[in-house]
């Protein structure tokens, strides 16, 4: 088995000449894609459609390539939008290839992906312990899908997640069932923070007995620190990418992760690629979260104070800035909102190289 990540930029969210170009050339296979990650560059609100603006070309362009129905699509492959490119973040695509057909591997571990969905969610379950379960169950079938056997050699899971809006609140209480909340963008919060538990349920950094219903967006204590969610308008679904190494996928590509432990922590990029030799950077990815405390390093931050601009955002730039710093690089692909991934105003980070080149 061998995983292909190709790295594509875009001067918008429905630009796909650089995917057409790829696929001239021989460098894009429509059929091996099991997963787009695209950096949009909307406000990662609720109102921002450039993700589900983003999903519809995708969708369309995958159907066309493949002569499937886009539901069809929809289904074998998953498609991660993740609004907001504030600060120098560059907007980009990413996409992971899965080909069965590759020579036999060495003994040594190589990068592995595989994908999950779950069902569609009922407004009422979003942010709640049925998210957390049923996440949890995704998770795993996606590790066995790409022959992962222990949670450790796990080292990114990326997931689309829904939210909640005024007409799903509508629908839940004319049914007689209650919300996690009325607050639709609070409610990204809460589908980011249970869709990050069931992460951490499926992996083992978290006991079944200390989830409940009341710990999901309030016990913080209960993280992960290979999840990586995001909440957006166009899906009711969570949509799964995990990535790690496995023995029978080729290595010439590996993954490494580690926890920035605040927002400056730029280290935790030296500490994942000490863990991986040498190779060049194929793609990096993190969260990005506003310390609730107020401060960073002990001096006051006013992210969570601007009535203007949300606090993710400045997260997202304050982060990205200080990563394409070390990196020299801005095509990443940070996410804003960090509820239970990582420590108070950290975040989990992975980041993929090659070797040999």
């Amino acid at each position: 088995m061998r995983t292909r990540v190709l790295r594509f930029p875009c001067s918008g969210p429905d630009d796909l000449a650089p995917l057409h170009q790829a696929l001239a050339e021989g460098r894009l296979h429509p059929e091996r894609v099991v997963a787009v990650l695209g950096k949009t560059e909307g406000n990662g609100c609720v109102n921002d459609f450039t993700r589900a603006f983003a999903t519809t070309v995708l969708k369309r362009f995958f159907a066309e390539r493949l002569e499937l129905p886009e539901d069809t699509v929809a289904e074998r492959i998953a498609l991660v939008m993740s609004g907001g490119t504030e600060g120098g973040l560059s907007p980009h695509w990413l996409v992971f290839e899965v080909d069965d057909a590759a020579s036999p591997a060495p003994e040594q571990p190589g990068l592995a992906a595989g994908i999950a969905f779950t069902d569609r969610f009922a407004p009422e379950q979003i942010g709640r312990l049925d998210q957390v379960r049923v996440t949890a169950e995704a998770v795993r079938r996606a590790m066995a899908t790409a022959g992962i056997e222990r949670a450790e050699d796990v080292h990114y899971v990326q997931i689309k997640c829904p939210l909640l809006t005024a007409a799903r609140c509508e629908d839940a209480r004319r049914r007689g069932a209650t919300v996690a909340t009325s607050d639709t963008y609070e409610s990204m919060g809460f589908s980011r923070g249970a869709s990050a538990l069931g992460v951490a349920l499926a992996l083992g950094e978290v006991e079944q007995t200390a989830l409940s219903d009341a710990a999901i967006c309030h016990d913080f204590d209960l993280w992960s620190g290979r999840a990586s969610t995001s909440a957006g308008i166009e899906l009711m679904r969570n949509e799964i990418l995990v990535l790690g190494n496995a023995p029978g996928w080729d290595p010439a590509l590996r993954i490494g992760h580690d926890v920035m432990a605040d927002a400056l922590d730029g280290e935790a990029l030296d500490r994942a690629r000490a863990t991986l030799g040498d190779g060049s950077l194929v793609a990096l990815l993190a969260k990005a979260e506003p310390s609730r405390s107020g401060h960073i390093r002990g001096q006051r931050h006013t992210m969570w104070d601007d009535s203007d601009i949300n606090a993710t955002r400045h997260a997202r730039a304050l982060v990205g800035g200080v990563l394409g710093g070390r990196t020299g690089d801005l095509a990443l692909f940070v996410s804003g909102g960090a509820e239970h991934q990582g420590p108070d105003g950290g975040g989990p980070l992975a980041l993929i190289v090659e070797s040999g080149s």
